[in-house]
């Protein structure tokens, strides 16, 4: 037996791979994400009440940076997979395969915030700023909340990587890394409707 077998508990009705409790986590994790849907549809749509409200400021057309931004959407996305890579691996009890498919996720986390603030520091270097019109104010208060939900992500994967490394995948843990996969997933395609909402549309449008 590996070391990395050994520290896994095997869900007892599924002999061959690690289960999924369909405990109340999950349950309270959907209740929660209904509650984001509701916050994040409000800023959206404030957001798009309030684009056009530029006054003397740069507009959408002017500032935003569609390659750019298409790099980092495509990083998030590809952070959908590696998540579900890590998601497999764990099914299989394959600890190692986990926590390299869940480290890889957590660094392209934090590729995405890296081009986000450097968006924000030349979208204020050009003018735009929280404060500039009603156009900056929702559309830094939209992407920025967004950026804090992938950052809390990243620390979430964090935590349960360096817990993994500690006390292995227990019957318990699986729950937890499942729980954190659709949040992730959540947090991507909220970004899907970011992207095409505010950049896509706020380019082209």
């Amino acid at each position: 037996m590996s070391t990395a077998d050994a520290h896994v508990v095997v869900h007892p009705a599924h002999p061959t791979e690690v289960g999924l409790p369909k405990d109340n986590r999950i349950l309270g994790l959907w209740v929660f994400l209904a509650g984001e849907c509701a916050f994040f549809a409000s800023l959206i749509g404030t957001y798009l009440g309030l684009h056009t409200a530029t006054l003397h400021g740069p507009t959408s057309q002017q500032i935003f940076d569609l390659p750019l931004t298409t790099v980092a959407t495509l990083i998030l996305l590809t952070s959908s997979l590696t998540v579900v890579l890590g998601v497999q691996a764990m099914q299989r009890k394959d600890v190692r395969g986990m926590q390299i498919w869940l480290w890889i996720t957590a660094l392209l986390g934090l590729f995405f915030l890296e081009f986000q603030g450097y968006e924000f520091f030349t979208f204020y270097n050009s003018g735009l700023t929280l404060h500039t019109s009603a156009f900056g104010s929702a559309f830094f208060t939209l992407t920025g909340f967004h950026g804090m939900h992938v950052l809390f992500g990243v620390f979430w994967i964090l935590l349960l990587l360096f817990k993994s490394l500690k006390h292995g995948i227990s019957e318990d843990s699986t729950s937890k890394v499942f729980v954190m996969s659709l949040y992730w997933h959540f947090v991507d395609v909220v970004w899907v409707v970011i992207f095409t909402l505010v950049y896509l549309a706020g380019k082209l449008g």
